[in-house]
């Protein structure tokens, strides 16, 4: 059986890492929100990694098409806790509601109880954006809450 890795990524979740039979490198983050990311290492620098996030009906279809391995179940059955606290990272789509809008005007900590600790906009980082602070299309809030909170804060970016 292949021997797959777990290191705990503190307030964010866990990463899976196994080598193929071929010596490639494949990984899997799981974070406490539930979202995962599948991680393609580069063959010739195993710290350079391509990352495909993969929604729950991505999710699905992948998993069927592996066959439903035992692995996979262990994966989707395991609960990541750090005292309370997940880091995650919520894309804003162009349809999002938030979009043009200020993040005090969000009310989301109040809304999610989520604290948004920066955003990346492309190749800039804005971290600790101020309440005047403006969502953009595709901006990407990274966020710190409870698992609960931090769903919550995903629907509200999800809204139309």
């Amino acid at each position: 059986m292949t021997d797959v890795e777990e290191t705990l990524l503190p307030g964010v979740g866990v990463r899976h890492d196994f080598s193929t039979e071929d010596g490639r490198r494949l990984g899997v983050i799981v974070h406490r929100s539930g979202r995962r990311e599948l991680l393609i290492y580069k063959k010739d620098d195993p710290d350079a990694c391509r990352v495909v996030q993969l929604g729950d009906e991505d999710l699905r279809v992948l998993v069927e098409l592996l066959g439903g391995t035992q692995i996979v179940e262990r994966v989707a059955n395991l609960q990541y806790a750090v005292e309370g606290l997940a880091i995650d990272w919520l894309s804003l789509p162009a349809r999002s509601s938030t979009v043009g809008k200020t993040l005090g005007s969000t009310e989301l900590r109040t809304r999610t109880g989520v604290s948004v600790v920066a955003v990346l906009r492309g190749e800039t980082t804005y971290p600790s954006p101020e309440p005047d602070f403006e969502f953009a299309a595709d901006d990407v809030a990274v966020v710190v809450g409870t698992p609960e909170g931090i769903r919550s804060a995903t629907a509200y970016f999800q809204e139309e």
